[in-house]
């Protein structure tokens, strides 16, 4: 019956009772029906690779309730975004705020900081979400600010990815002409990286004696003597190994973190949401 001409589906929370498998199951056999499905959902599991643009979020102003969608995507856009699209990131469909970050172990760095000053990035219904990237900040942005779900958006990249960001925010609509600018719309710039900001803040000798602890040591020293990083300065040689381990090490240097010396860039992103 759902498949004869002018049928609408209504189905109100299908992922009660089913685990993430099913629920994703059960979402692509809908979208295989000649028909229209409307589906109320808090499961970000259901959205997994959904056309973004196929998305309604009601949002509360005052007294009243608007629904809104990122209608203004591209084609393209919205094809990219439904691809990369996975459980972790459709999160931001449900957010209060949303801190774009170029990959996980960004993510992993501002979660462990949250941490350690006893705040619950869930509680405040904050999403950090790793986009894979920095040339994919456009998309988010269409997807996630004024023009799509007009969530407050704010966004950390290395400092190789700065104009790529910059020019993001100004095709977005935004005035940009200094960095200054993007930190006042919450966007910061590492120097260079996430990895090289948390080293400096902790100090080398002391992240070297983190990566003993960590039982790399061995690993470390046998990096020391390759032809590359032989004649390189000891900051040079740890900054090479940290990120080659970034996922393993940003929580780490987060941990190992003096909280009086955290990172302008990370201080201001999570300070801004």
């Amino acid at each position: 019956a759902a498949e004869q001409e002018g049928t609408f589906l209504l189905i109100d929370e299908p992922e009660v009772s089913l685990h993430p498998h099913a629920q994703r199951a059960l979402m692509r056999h809908l979208r295989s029906l000649d028909s229209q499905a409307i589906v109320a959902t808090h499961s970000s599991n259901l959205l997994d690779r959904a056309d973004p643009r196929t998305i309604l979020r009601l949002k509360r102003s005052g007294g009243a309730v608007t629904a809104v969608s990122p209608a203004t995507l591209t084609d393209d856009e919205a094809r990219r975004l439904a691809r990369h699209t996975s459980p972790q990131t459709a999160e931001a469909f449900f957010a209060r705020a949303v801190i774009l970050v170029e990959g996980p172990s960004d993510q992993y760095a501002l979660e462990a900081l949250a941490d350690r000053r006893g705040r619950n990035l869930d509680a405040d219904g904050i999403s950090v979400v790793p986009i894979g990237g920095a040339h994919t900040i456009g998309a988010y942005l269409s997807l996630l600010g004024p023009n799509g779900f007009d969530l407050p958006v704010g966004g950390l990249c290395d400092l190789a990815e700065e104009p790529v960001f910059a020019a993001a925010l100004r095709r977005a609509g935004h005035v940009i002409n200094s960095r200054a600018d993007m930190e006042q719309l919450g966007f910061f710039v590492c120097d260079t990286d996430v990895e090289d900001e948390l080293i400096r803040a902790i100090g080398t000798a002391d992240v070297v004696q983190l990566i003993d602890t960590a039982g790399d040591l061995g690993a470390f020293q046998a990096l020391q003597q390759q032809p590359s990083y032989r004649t390189a300065s000891l900051d040079d040689q740890v900054g090479a190994f940290v990120r080659g381990r970034k996922i393993k090490y940003a929580p780490l240097l987060v941990d190992a973190l003096d909280l009086a010396r955290v990172p302008a860039p990370l201080d201001g992103v999570l300070n801004g949401v």
